[in-house]
């Protein structure tokens, strides 16, 4: 098997393996309604965490659309309609959690501040 195609197993594996953490970590926001109120604390911080790596793999996804037109090679049109489509997907998911965590903040608002 050739070096370049080990390489890119292990790092298919390891994308996998972040997306599934950050999968882990935003369950909670996904199932507000069976959160327990008096302990939002470790929910919110668990999220923000889970939304840093959605946020780290927007700006990957971004440096690989932009990387090519930096150097002058060409991407392939397939592959950046995929990497946009990728790319707005992600944003919608942030935008999703960054509304949720404030709805849970706002829930456990009346106990003063949620930090």
């Amino acid at each position: 098997m050739p070096k370049k195609a080990r390489n890119r197993g292990w790092v298919i594996a390891l994308t996998l393996a972040f997306w599934a953490l950050a999968a882990w970590l935003l369950y909670p926001l996904i199932n507000l309604d069976r959160v327990d109120m008096s302990n939002v604390k470790p929910y919110l911080y668990r999220s923000a965490l889970g939304l840093t790596l959605l946020i780290i793999f927007f700006g990957k996804t971004l440096f690989d659309l932009i990387y090519p037109w930096v150097y002058s090679k060409k991407l392939p049109r397939l592959n950046a309609a995929l990497l946009i489509l990728y790319m707005i997907g992600l944003s919608g998911g942030i935008v999703f959690m960054i509304l949720r965590m404030a709805a849970l903040a706002m829930k456990n608002r009346s106990g003063g501040f949620p930090f």
